[in-house]
């Protein structure tokens, strides 16, 4: 493989930003272009020596390459391609043969001089073997037609079009369905597979002669683009949960007033089946978004309840266990609070953590004694199952710092606990450090019988199989604790 083939162009061409910007939307427009004219097409530049630099290749889909091999980086003298070397200078199509010695057959090549701003910066060659070729039909002799309007329109700098705004999930392409009309919307051309689709969407028959609207179709990108001169795209519903998606563009001749609008193509694709999957997506990511609703209603259900008894206890240390069994069940309802809000099953894990430090900066730090909690970097998506575990972990952290790391005895300047988030594709980290006190490494960071400890080794270990780490670097200098675990679970 050779080099990404829009740095090759910047590299070893003079090309500036205007004419690297019109070849690569030519470049966009070269599938439809090749299947069109049934041909492998070849952009021919000059390099930086003054030679033809093979700068980009495709291939057709509605009939077979001619080249196997890898075209792409390779230079040629203008004595080896004097028609791309003539077009070039004068700016006008050139059409011959030249002898391939890789294929031992005489090419049939049309030089097309690829213009902007009133001068030749490149070569469009289309090229192939007349002995690869049957005798065109009708359906060939139209493609070929409309492949030589759109030469023209290359010619004069008309095509390809300034940046289109295609609002569709799918373009169609030729193989697809092409109708071609002319200055008035009279259709000239339907193919086949044009005729098939426009068929089952319920139009009895497609007449020459007719307008789409005429034949029931009522197409808004039709009327635009021949009124307007740009090309238009376009999602058309029709009874029975069909649905036809058109792109439609002008063919534009240069007229003594400017250009002239002589008709326009319209490439058609029957949508129906991914139209119906995107709302079979959607109906399932409300009903998993009402799942994620219900469950977040349920748990601060149990979590006020528990509330409740834990008011009625008066031993303090049940009603710390009480209040710390409120603060995991409402940590794991924010996480359903924000899933209901999320199409699919993953979060944002940067969303989920900022409710999350707002209870636990709530419900434990004091007025007299405040804690200023920081969130840096970037925790990327995570999936539903990791977020609840993974939010766990983190309350329980930063529990841990509230209550340890800034005990009466030691004045502080500023308490601080940072949370820093990174991400790669296969895993999430996470960092909850804080400025206080530190620990003994020596000693483990809380009792080895802590619930809360255990709960951390369980989810991080056990249940997410990542890994969790105590740094510090001595007295006063705080504490660092990092968790890492896989972003989606892959296992079970």
């Amino acid at each position: 493989m050779g080099p990404p083939q829009t740095d090759l162009l910047a590299s070893r061409s003079t090309l500036d930003d205007a004419a690297l910007d019109h070849l690569g939307r030519l470049m966009r427009e070269w599938a439809m272009l090749a299947d069109f004219c049934f041909s492998d097409l070849v952009l021919y530049v000059l390099d930086r020596d003054g030679r033809y630099l093979m700068a980009k290749h495709i291939r057709p889909a509605t009939s077979q390459t001619i080249y196997q091999e890898e075209l792409v980086g390779q230079v040629r003298t203008p004595e080896q391609r004097p028609l791309i070397d003539e077009a070039f200078r004068t700016g006008v199509i050139r059409r011959g043969d030249i002898d391939s010695a890789w294929l031992g057959e005489r090419v049939r090549v049309a030089a097309i001089p690829v213009r902007q701003g009133g001068r030749t910066i490149a070569v469009l060659a289309r090229e192939f073997v007349s002995a690869f070729r049957h005798r065109p039909g009708e359906l060939e002799q139209t493609y070929e037609r409309v492949f030589e309007r759109f030469s023209s329109m290359i010619v004069s700098g008309a095509f390809p079009f300034p940046p289109e705004d295609v609002g569709m999930t799918t373009t169609p392409r030729v193989g697809d369905g092409v109708i071609v009309v002319g200055p008035t919307g009279a259709i000239e051309y339907s193919s086949p597979n044009a005729t098939s689709t426009l068929t089952r969407s319920g139009v009895e028959a497609v007449i020459r002669g007719m307008t789409l609207a005429e034949v029931g179709i009522d197409s808004t990108a039709v009327r635009v683009s021949l009124a307007a001169g740009r090309p238009g795209v376009e999602d058309i519903e029709r009874p029975d949960d069909v649905t036809i998606a058109l792109r439609v563009l002008p063919f534009l001749e240069s007229a003594p007033d400017g250009q002239r609008i002589t008709g326009a193509v319209a490439l058609v694709r029957d949508i129906s089946d991914l139209r119906q999957r995107d709302r079979l997506l959607l109906s399932k990511d409300a009903t998993i978004s009402e799942i994620h609703h219900r469950v977040k209603n349920n748990l601060q259900t149990i979590s006020s309840l528990l509330r409740l008894e834990g008011r009625r206890l008066t031993e303090p240390t049940a009603r710390a266990a009480v209040e710390e069994s409120v603060r995991r069940i409402h940590s794991i309802a924010l996480v359903h609070e924000t899933l209901s809000r999320e199409p699919g099953d993953d979060v944002d894990f940067r969303e989920v953590l900022k409710p999350l430090v707002r209870m636990v900066n709530e419900g434990l730090v004091s007025a007299e004694r405040p804690i200023r909690f920081d969130i840096d970097g970037d925790g990327g998506v995570v999936s539903s199952e990791v977020a609840t575990s993974l939010s766990l972990v983190v309350t329980e952290l930063l529990q841990n710092a509230v209550e340890h790391a800034f005990p009466d005895s030691v004045e502080v300047t500023e308490r601080r606990v940072g949370i820093e988030l990174r991400h790669d594709d296969r895993h999430i980290g996470v960092v909850v450090a804080d400025n206080g006190v530190g620990f003994d490494p020596d000693v483990s960071p809380a009792p080895a019988g802590s619930l809360g400890q255990s709960i951390v080794t369980a989810l991080v270990r056990d249940e997410l199989r990542g890994t969790i780490e105590y740094r510090v670097g001595g007295a006063s200098t705080g504490t660092r604790v990092e968790v890492t675990v896989p972003s989606h679970k892959r296992w079970e």
